[in-house]
């Protein structure tokens, strides 16, 4: 082989070769050798890169994992502390719009008493008529239900013993006008010294015996009826009102002070409660009666106390009348309630103050920012209020009216923060 030929042979491999390192370059992605180095060299730096950033991350995660806890241990603590005051909260303007009516804690006390009674005519607007005189029934003039006035007759009694007493009468009124007579003829007598001034006197003395004989007379016939000449004694109604129970028949033979008729007013009517005297002893007029009727219940104030007016069972009457409108008609039976022994110094409320929370007796204390349950311990219930024995010191100011709302409220507080 001559020289020239193995030039070209060794020109020819070197191309090859060349070529190979080109194909092999080219297949190489651009930079990786820097980032190999860069990689290879803050393999260090990168490690603590990439500690400083999940260190980073964890921190993050706990801040944030503190603030959802916080978060939730403040709703906890605010939860927790509506439940132990028992909070509800409420504006000026929803108190308001709900009704809830806020008063001051009251001071009286005193024990209710259920008292039974019924409405009777009052004193004066009831009459029971005797006969004033014995004698017959000649005629009866009204029957039960016949409403009659004042001076109207009832019956007619025909009397002997009424006649005498007319005869009586008008026999002492012509005595006495008899010696009315002498003694004016004596009087002028005497002037013109006929009659002596002794007889003069004893003329004037004997006249004013017979004037006072005549109206002795004309009372007796009064009070027998006012009977005619021939005896007759018409029996009438002393006041106005409707004839109840008629207990005479015509023929029928009557005794002074046998019952002829009843006659009541019914417009005029009071209520009359039994009750104990000891009972009696500690209410006054004026007292107020809380009336429990048939047709509703209503209020009443005490007009009188009498003790031991009934014989029977030894109790005492209370009267009253309505403080305002009519009673249920006469006869019907009513219950009283009344309170005594108000005269102590006890705290009180109203009933619908107090409400039962839990199987506690509370009362909702008005605050800057709506009402908290405070437990008390509740006394004796009397005229719509109840003694508070313990839990409140007099100067609170409470939910009395529509307190039932806060109870309610106050409940689905308390189920909410149960979910």
């Amino acid at each position: 082989m001559n020289i020239t030929t193995k030039n070209q042979l060794m020109l020819t491999a070197a191309l090859l070769a060349a070529l190979v390192l080109g194909f092999g370059l080219a297949k190489l992605p651009i930079g990786s050798g820097t980032q190999t180095l860069s990689a290879g060299h803050s393999d260090d730096d990168g490690h603590a890169s990439q500690g400083d950033d999940q260190k980073q991350e964890s921190h993050t995660d706990h801040g944030a994992k503190d603030g959802h806890d916080e978060t939730e241990q403040q709703g906890r603590d605010a939860g927790e502390g509506k439940d132990e005051e028992g909070l509800v909260a409420l504006t000026p303007e929803q108190i308001e719009a709900s009704g809830i009516n806020v008063v001051a804690v009251g001071r009286g006390g005193g024990e209710e008493t259920r008292l039974s009674g019924r409405v009777e005519p009052a004193i004066g607007a009831r009459a029971t008529v005797a006969a004033s005189i014995s004698g017959r029934v000649e005629r009866v003039i009204v029957a039960p239900g016949t409403r009659v006035r004042a001076g109207d007759p009832l019956a007619v009694v025909v009397s002997g013993e009424a006649a005498t007493t007319r005869a009586n009468a008008d026999a002492a009124r012509a005595e006495a006008e008899a010696a009315r007579l002498v003694y004016q003829r004596d009087r002028s007598l005497v002037t013109q010294g006929v009659v002596a001034r002794q007889d003069l006197e004893t003329s004037r003395a004997r006249s004013l015996a017979a004037d006072a004989g005549a109206r002795a007379a004309a009372a007796q016939a009064h009070a027998a009826g006012a009977p005619d000449s021939g005896g007759r004694v018409t029996i009438t109604s002393p006041v106005q009102g409707v004839v109840g129970a008629v207990q005479v028949a015509p023929g029928g033979f009557v005794s002074a002070g046998d019952i002829i008729a009843n006659v009541s007013d019914p417009s005029k009517t009071e209520l009359v409660f039994s009750a104990p005297p000891a009972l009696a002893a500690q209410i006054a007029p004026g007292a107020r009666v809380e009336v429990i009727a048939p047709s509703g219940n209503f209020a009443a104030i005490v007009l009188g106390v009498a003790a031991d007016v009934r014989e029977q069972g030894g109790m005492a009457i209370i009267r009253a009348r309505p403080e305002s409108g009519p009673l249920p008609p006469a006869g019907s039976a009513v219950a009283g309630v009344i309170v005594s022994g108000e005269g102590s110094d006890s705290l009180t409320v109203p009933v619908d103050a107090v409400q039962n929370v839990d199987g506690r007796s509370v009362v909702f204390v008005a605050g800057d920012t709506g009402f908290r349950a405070l437990p008390v311990l509740a006394g004796r219930r009397a005229g719509g209020h109840i003694e508070i024995l313990n839990g409140l010191s007099g100067d609170e100011r409470i939910a009395g009216k529509n307190a039932f709302l806060l109870k309610a409220e106050l409940a689905k507080g308390e189920a909410e923060h149960g979910h």
